[in-house]
């Protein structure tokens, strides 16, 4: 299948490492010029480098905190300037951990709405001009099934990713009519440094695909998911082979959550 991403131009939020890295290895394997923000410089250049030997080609690296609102309307400038526009944006920069309702004080919330939430709403911001130049454009949000079913002990991360589900939605209804597609994508357990760290702690005499296995018994697919396969959901919804599909929200996550 052609995804249409030749030529075009991706920014990559949190794309230094896990969902974000692999993504932007599929986007520049696609033949996409694409650009990786992150905070850390170090995570940065390994990411760049990852990318150069597996596809021959080496990102744009943008240091920078989606938190800080004018650092994102410079990084977004920055790729337009270098890359010579912005087609396409994924918002995936944000953080893992979860506590109960009553140990989450408003300087736990706070910080973690301005990052998940507002991180999107000022990078999507500062890229809409560039897609509306382009004739239309493709944004999308990678968020957590925890958006669409809470569990117990999931705050204040579920509440920041069902905000940016509502955020999905609105967006698309507004920007459509620019030819810009807005989606959003929810994310189960997926490999990740932290859940090998688990794995390595819990179970270091099993095999990867043997913990694997245990963690998803009872899950339709019976497995945690490789960052590849949410890279490869992200890569189709912000290519033209999506071009009917916008105000969705689509999950990854073999099957473990009981919500469509």
């Amino acid at each position: 299948m052609d995804l249409k991403l030749n030529g075009k131009v991706a920014l990559v939020t949190g794309g230094s490492e896990g969902i974000g890295l692999e993504t932007a290895l599929r986007l520049t394997r696609e033949g996409a010029r694409v650009a990786i923000l992150s905070r850390s410089e170090e995570k940065l250049r390994r990411a760049a480098d990852h990318i150069r030997q597996e596809a021959g080609t080496a990102p744009l690296t943008i240091s920078a905190d989606v938190s800080d609102a004018e650092a994102c309307a410079r990084a977004v400038a920055q790729v337009a300037a270098q890359l010579g526009g912005l087609d396409i944006l994924i918002n995936n920069a944000g953080a893992a951990g979860a506590v109960p309702f009553e140990a989450v004080a408003d300087d736990t919330w706070l910080p973690d709405m301005n990052l998940k939430l507002l991180g999107a709403v000022r990078c999507s911001r500062a890229a809409i001009p560039h897609m509306k130049q382009a004739g239309g454009g493709a944004i999308v949000n990678v968020t957590a099934i925890a958006g669409k079913a809470p569990g117990a002990g999931s705050l204040p991360s579920s509440v920041s990713r069902a905000a940016g589900l509502a955020l999905t939605k609105a967006m698309s209804r507004d920007l459509g009519p620019e030819g810009i597609r807005v989606n959003a994508v929810c994310i189960g357990l997926i490999r990740s440094a932290q859940i090998e760290r688990g794995w390595q702690k819990n179970a270091p005499d099993l095999t990867w695909e043997q913990y694997s296995a245990r963690m998803g018994k009872s899950w339709p697919l019976g497995r945690i998911g490789d960052t590849a396969e949410a890279a490869n959901v992200i890569t189709f919804l912000a290519s033209g082979a999506a071009s009917y599909v916008t105000g969705t929200a689509v999950n990854v996550d073999g099957g473990s959550s009981p919500v469509l």
